[in-house]
């Protein structure tokens, strides 16, 4: 089986889990190169065959590295693409590629030309209840897809400086949920109306974004998803979906700390749900890598690609659009017009 060397641009709180992962789960897979601004001398000891560097693009452009991973902060990672595509180098990235509709279309259509395989970190697509979710609705378990629901709840407040420079919660937070919604629907937006507000702190309103909206996606078939995002649910990571058809229902619940469940005098009892993102979703980015990796080593289609970002994109932009307007948007207002989240 080919060996895929990688480099690995930023290794903050993903870049970890993916540096990690590698290291222990894919043998068909190094890290041949780290970049990453924070020089870490402990980890410079542990993994002495491992090029470190402050300097992303010295990596891409090693002759030894064959796909990058791009997990630095979302104002570089367009940049970054395109001198992965440059060198030749296939390419993960964590979401979004750019906060431009136009761009990402453009660095989309540059890795297809150059037969660059490009993977967008959709993570959550590769959940295994979600897949499981998905296999069903495919093999028709419960007919007719009429109305998927999904809330996504975050247990608190990134810091103000993140949420300025984020692209704001629709394209930072609720764009995993629109592309699941598409994911499971199998079907294409042609309409976005949002509601969003600022209930959980003013400064929120003061960084130029709002922390909990409503977002109703109408599908090509006029079937539907309703889509709930808050910034801080105090009880935990709040994570559920319900697809419901014509021939049935599908649940899926939040993970807890434990499955103990305590019947007593005043009530019944059960552990939270798990505290975080990284907690939640440690078995979905560890398939998604799997799956990076295999695409490579196989030469197989990606599972989550540049054209997935782009529909993505433009929901966001659409549901942003929305909120400002208090009227649905139509997704093609949003592809005529290339604008910016």
């Amino acid at each position: 089986m080919k060996k895929i060397n990688i480099a690995l641009l930023g290794m903050g709180r993903i870049g970890k889990i993916h540096f990690m992962n590698i290291k222990q789960y894919f043998p068909s897979a190094t890290i041949t190169a780290v970049a990453d601004p924070v020089s870490d001398e402990s980890l410079h000891q542990q993994y002495k065959n491992v090029f470190f560097t402050n300097d992303p693009y010295e990596a891409i452009k090693r002759d030894d590295v064959d796909a990058v991973l791009i997990c630095t902060p979302t104002s570089s990672h367009a940049d970054l693409i395109e001198e992965a595509i440059r060198q030749r180098k296939h390419i993960f990235c964590e979401k979004p590629m750019d906060l431009s509709l136009e761009r990402t279309e453009a660095l989309t259509e540059m890795a297809a030309t150059s037969k660059v395989k490009l993977m967008i970190g959709f993570n959550r697509r590769f959940d295994p209840d979600f897949m499981q979710a998905y296999r069903s609705v495919r093999e028709g378990k419960i007919g007719n897809v009429q109305i998927v629901k999904i809330t996504s709840r975050d247990p608190g407040l990134p810091p103000l400086d993140y949420i300025r420079n984020s692209g704001g919660l629709f394209m930072d937070m609720a764009i995993h949920d629109f592309d699941m919604a598409r994911y499971l629907m199998n079907k294409e937006v042609v309409e976005v109306f949002a509601k969003g507000l600022v209930v959980i702190d003013p400064a929120v309103a003061e960084a130029g974004d709002v922390d909990t909206a409503i977002t109703t996606l109408t599908f090509e078939d006029g079937s539907y998803a309703v889509i709930d995002n808050s910034r801080k649910a105090v009880y935990g990571y709040d994570q559920r979906l319900e697809i419901f058809g014509s021939g049935g229902m599908i649940q899926v619940d939040n993970n807890l700390h434990n499955r103990n469940v305590l019947y007593n005098e005043s009530g019944i009892h059960q552990a939270l749900p798990l505290d975080f993102f990284m907690d939640r979703y440690s078995r979905s980015y560890l398939k998604e890598m799997e799956l990076f990796i295999q695409a490579l080593t196989l030469n197989s289609p990606m599972p989550a690609t540049g054209s997935d970002a782009i529909q993505a994109t433009i929901i966001a932009a659409a549901a942003k659009l929305s909120m400002e307007t208090g009227s649905p948007v139509k997704l093609e207002e949003i592809k005529r017009s290339g604008v910016l989240v």
